[in-house]
């Protein structure tokens, strides 16, 4: 099935690679490649604090590793192994708080409330690139409304309290964990607001600004007193099983990631206040048809490539289900 998945997200990826729309999209960004042939489902990405230029990634099922890649050659210059926690079962996300502890989220759950707690693992970033053992934290987690499946964990930049936001094709939730994560006890997060389908997630530096990414679309959300507050869309580039986003350590970017060997992450401007870039002379601006939907052009491709990425999406809501039911 992830098979599929991939040769449907490649198909969508090289139809609209030879748009006119698309080709305005990735004017403006840069990417590299992952290159280390352990890393084939990188699902989770956060931008060191410690070493600029390096980003932490790690497969969504596999060993305890977390990978640091330096994006100015997409090799891996750092593997830590967690020690004190147990195999991981489906890790999903990866986020830095403001102590400079790494959060990993071992939240994933394909049947949707199969597993009745989830675990957040916990780390100081080291201070040296290097292949090392890490001293972990494992926190054992909960919902107040029970188990669910979820992808997304981000680390407030300013208050260090962990978010999770579950993953539904009806529409996920999301949930705050408690003012401090304890180890000798259950950590109960409970649902303060209702998000779309979420792959992953990421707070801004400044904490102002809360980004949820899903397989073809992404939106950024004000956080203001502990809450969502007013969205906008957010630009994306178009990508096979688009997996995973953080903030560039400044803020200027979001970094989109997928899975998949050799799998790119694509940097792409952040757009503040919820203003529409103007277009480039001859083009529309994103999210715009450039026309009027069925003459030829800009528009015409604009429109197959929204059925393209329609057809994309059933297959992949339609093969979870089968996944689920299997």
């Amino acid at each position: 099935m992830r098979t599929l998945l991939h040769v449907f997200g490649a198909a969508a990826l090289v139809f609209l690679a030879a748009s006119p729309a698309a080709a305005a999209a990735d004017d403006d960004v840069e990417r590299f490649t992952i290159k280390d042939p352990r890393v084939t489902e990188s699902s989770g990405l956060a931008a060191s604090r410690r070493h600029p230029g390096v980003y932490w990634t790690h497969n969504d099922q596999d060993a305890p590793l977390i990978y640091g890649i330096d994006a100015k050659t997409g090799e891996t210059v750092a593997t830590l192994t967690m020690k004190g926690v147990g195999k991981p079962r489906d890790m999903e996300a990866i986020s830095i708080g403001p102590d400079g502890d790494i959060y990993v989220g071992d939240i994933g759950d394909n049947k949707d409330g199969t597993w009745d707690h989830v675990w957040i693992y916990r780390f100081p970033e080291p201070e040296r690139l290097r292949d090392q053992t890490v001293q972990a934290r494992q926190y054992d987690v909960k919902y107040a409304d029970g188990p669910r499946n979820a992808e997304a964990l981000m680390v407030h930049p300013k208050t260090g309290r962990v978010y999770i936001a579950s993953k539904n094709e009806d529409g996920g939730g999301l949930y705050e964990g408690p003012a401090k994560l304890s180890t000798s006890g259950t950590n109960v997060f409970r649902r303060i607001g209702e998000v779309p389908w979420v792959t992953d997630g990421a707070f801004s530096p400044d904490g102002a600004e809360l980004t949820l990414r899903s397989y073809f679309s992404a939106r950024a959300y004000v956080w203001k007193n502990g809450r969502l507050g007013a969205d906008r869309s957010v630009r994306v580039p178009f990508q096979g099983q688009a997996e995973s986003v953080t903030y560039t350590p400044d803020g200027s970017a979001v970094m989109f990631g997928t899975e998949g060997e050799r799998s790119e992450v694509i940097r792409v401007a952040t757009e503040r206040a919820g203003a529409t870039p103007p277009a480039k002379p001859g083009r529309p601006a994103p999210g715009e048809s450039g026309g009027d939907g069925g003459s030829e052009g800009s528009g015409g491709s604009f429109t197959l490539g929204v059925v393209v990425l329609a057809v994309a999406t059933a297959v992949v809501v339609g093969g979870k289900r089968l996944l689920r039911r299997g």
